[in-house]
């Protein structure tokens, strides 16, 4: 069970990073939009039009962002096999089952392999951990 932990790590990481590059890449595209409408309108619909992609962008990507961050946190206490790490990434599973179809599969994997009983006692503290 050790590997698929470190698996469910890894996945935890790399679906939080394919997020971020999507903030990124709205990020571009809302900027070239409000470009592109202050080059080509009136200055009065401009005035009115900017503000409103610019908070509309800017919402969009500080949520996909904040959505992210969970991910590599827990992606990477997952790899270090942290205690606090099981029960976050059993809440984060369950969360992803609603992301169809990326978020769904992690979810369940995730769930899976953090509720099963062979993966308990990897997360132990250290000095629980230690057999006599």
């Amino acid at each position: 069970m050790q590997t698929h932990v470190k698996v469910l790590g890894v996945l935890f990481i790399a679906l939080s990073a394919i997020c971020i590059c999507a903030a990124i890449f709205f990020f571009i595209a809302f900027a070239i939009g409000a470009s592109a409408t202050a080059a080509n309108a009136d200055p009065h619909d401009t005035a009115i039009a900017l503000p409103i992609i610019g908070a509309v962008g800017t919402a969009f990507v500080a949520f996909l962002v904040v959505l992210s961050i969970p991910g590599i946190v827990v992606g990477i206490g997952l790899l270090n096999f942290r205690p606090w790490a099981r029960i976050v990434g059993i809440a984060l599973s369950a969360l992803n089952l609603i992301n169809i179809p990326f978020g769904t599969l992690l979810g369940i994997y995730g769930l899976w392999v953090l509720l099963n009983s062979e993966t308990e006692p990897l997360f132990l503290p250290r000095s629980k951990n230690l057999t006599v």
